[in-house]
């Protein structure tokens, strides 16, 4: 017997096997929900089979998705989602009213669900992150929470001016092909995809970087190189391919799908690059049409920073140019609006022969010359113990709170940073099955920790080694040298760190400048990510027998021992005012249980010269009493990307 019939509309969906947003992949689908099963359906009248079904018991969350006036390149112009397994299926509606009804519907057939999401993804995947909270792993935790019981009733994006409304298209289902009944079950069928139409096209990387294999389950890579990807199952380390048929696995950073949409392949375009590091970029190379092609502020757009040596009686000037979308079909790219491309490598290629408005052509790309390879989570899939003879000690670089520190080598090639744990100094077993935990996070603003040696006495912690030390230590010594972009970008590295941190459920407890590291690029790093838990040092331990860092430690830290991402942005705030005021000692004049008084009795650090009114608002917001009321780190991402852009107007 037919499961009962709850809904059914022409509705439109996006491709789940291509990350390319062309309106190509944008497919209109007859979509039927029943008691048992959500399935899509050609909705062409000559052809009229299924697509793929999803059973409605492996749903784990139905939403709609905020777009924030992003460009949809279909005619449906009200996205929701529904997430199933690992995957997320993006489905348009005509109107607003169809998308709450299928959305509530939805939520009524899965609220009983033993798989429901606690948190959600509000905006879309697109470009390889998540536009809503900029992480960059598909599987990444949501990051607002869910609401199964509703509450799709947020504001509807405008109406498409001209547009008519759309009024339901109802059929009855499709038939059945004739080998298949109603019983059948179909859920292989949407993990495979549009099969006719998608499912034969393998994915291509191309290496951005060489990397040489290390143990005998790697695959090396030879940059320019091109690899099929089997397996993507870990996000750091994904199972590839080469020309020759050799498999192994690849660091996931190292490569880059072979889209002309996806940027990171091309050599003028930097991902981790902000305003202030494109302007010292560019003056360095101090040539005339020096350019880069940079990740804008608002997450899913980009900009063209570009060096001109002469511009009227001002001299060298650097101008930042965002580059803009039509709002029309087909999508097209433009800095000059007579220009228009349907790709931004097109635009670019362009740009290099045509000035059109800009102050200078697009002469030198400065991004990746010369560009060292990123480090990877771990030296090989899955190897996180570290075989001490391989490592070669060289000169010592300084001695922490559990150890003395080296610049040493492993395997004579990797140069890393190898701290020695003095025995008694931390809860060693504790560390090292945490350690495991530990290497899975990977981000460009978080120090890698490479392994451990945990089979000797004193065990040894093999991380990334960062050429100039502790944040404390560089701002010290380079005192009144700092732009205010400068010290703005130091802060802007270490949020993002913070924030994938914050996403991924982990606490720092001990965030601090002396707990940053800088690297031969001037990029700031988080360090020592919750090693104060396996501390043993009286610095770091109170009369009631707990450790925290006190001058840098919030209330309910000094209270209640209470530990979250909101105590780390207490911290943040702290370490914020360390940076503008470059180095110094935040309560320099008073002890910890005197700070503990003036914090508890409301009174919070002075405004630092260097900083501007606008920014010590950043510090006094992560200073908030209580811990609801101060920012994600996430909103504080976003708060000194706006203080560090002011991007030029479009040229004419």
């Amino acid at each position: 017997m037919s499961a009962q019939l709850l809904l059914e509309e022409m509705l439109i969906k996006r491709s789940q096997q291509k990350k390319r947003t062309s309106p190509l992949n944008y497919k209109e689908r007859l979509f039927v929900l029943t008691q048992s099963q959500l399935t899509y359906y050609d909705g062409r009248r000559e052809k009229k089979f299924r697509r793929g079904s999803i059973e409605l018991s492996r749903i784990r969350c139905a939403e709609i998705v905020k777009n924030d006036g992003g460009i949809i390149p279909c005619q449906n112009k009200y996205p929701f989602q529904v997430v199933h397994d690992s995957n997320t299926l993006y489905v348009f509606a005509p109107s607003n009213d169809s998308r709450s009804l299928w959305v509530q519907r939805l939520k009524d057939e899965i609220k009983d669900n033993a798989v429901v999401v606690t948190k959600f993804h509000p905006q879309f995947w697109q470009e390889g992150a998540w536009l809503c909270c900029r992480q960059v792993e598909k599987l990444a935790m949501g990051c607002e929470e869910y609401n199964l019981f509703g509450d799709i009733s947020r504001k509807p994006l405008p109406p498409i001016p001209g547009q008519k409304r759309h009024n339901k298209m109802r059929r009855p289902p499709p038939p059945l092909p004739p080998e298949c009944d109603d019983d059948e079950d179909y859920a292989d069928d949407d993990n495979v995809g549009e099969e006719e139409e998608e499912a034969e096209e393998e994915e291509v990387v191309v290496a951005l970087y060489d990397f040489t294999g290390t143990e005998s389950h790697d695959l090396s890579l030879v940059q320019g190189g091109e690899y099929v990807i089997l397996d993507k199952r870990d996000v750091n380390w994904y199972k590839a391919r080469n020309k020759f048929g050799e498999e192994g696995y690849i660091p996931s950073n190292y490569v880059a799908e072979k889209t002309s949409g996806n940027l990171v392949q091309f050599v003028w375009f930097s991902k981790q690059v902000n305003r202030n590091k494109a302007e010292e970029l560019l003056k360095k190379e101090d040539k005339e049409g020096a350019f880069i092609v940079r990740d804008s502020s608002t997450p899913g757009t980009y900009t063209v920073s570009l060096y001109a040596k002469s511009v009227g009686e001002g001299g060298a000037a650097i101008k930042h140019y965002h580059i803009k979308e039509t709002q029309g079909l087909p999508l097209q790219f433009y800095l000059a609006e007579k220009h228009l491309f349907g790709s931004i490598p097109d635009l670019i290629e362009y740009h290099k022969h045509n000035a059109a408005g800009l102050v200078a052509r697009l002469r030198y790309p400065v991004g990746k010359q010369d560009k060292s390879a990123p480090s990877t989570a771990g030296f090989s899939y899955e190897k996180w113990e570290i075989n001490p003879s391989e490592l070669t000690f060289m000169k010592e670089l300084g001695s922490g709170q559990f150890g003395v520190v080296r610049l040493g080598k492993w395997r004579a090639q990797h140069q890393v940073a190898i701290k020695a744990i003095r025995e008694g100094a931390m809860y060693e077993e504790d560390f090292i099955e945490e350690a495991k935990v530990m290497m899975r996070l990977f981000h460009p603003k978080l120090v890698q920790l490479y392994g451990v040696c945990s089979q000797q006495k004193p065990i040894y912690i093999v991380t990334e080694f960062m050429e100039h030390g502790c944040l404390l230590n560089f701002l010290r010594q380079r005192r009144g040298s700092f732009s205010l972009g400068s010290l703005l970008s130091i802060c802007l590295d270490i949020s993002e760190g913070m924030e994938y941190l914050e996403a991924n459920g982990f606490i720092h407890r001990d965030l601090a400048s002396r707990n940053c590291l800088v690297n031969d690029s001037l990029v700031v790093k988080v360090s020592d990510f919750g090693m104060t838990r396996y501390v043993l040092d009286d610095q770091y331990t109170s009369s009631s027998g707990a450790k925290f860092p006190v001058k840098w430690s919030p209330p309910e830290v000094f209270n209640f021992c209470k530990y979250s991402s909101k105590s780390d942005v207490w911290s943040y705030g702290v370490l914020m005012w360390e940076v503008f005021s470059e180095g110094r000692m935040p309560f320099e004049q008073n002890q910890n249980h005197e700070v503990v008084i003036l914090v508890t009795n409301g009174h919070r650090l002075y405004r630092p010269k260097l900083a501007p009114p606008a920014i010590y608002d950043i510090m006094q917001l992560s200073w908030q009493e209580r811990p609801d009321d101060r920012p994600s780190f996430s909103q504080l991402c976003l708060m000194i990307s706006d203080a560090l852009e002011g991007d030029a107007p479009p040229p004419n």
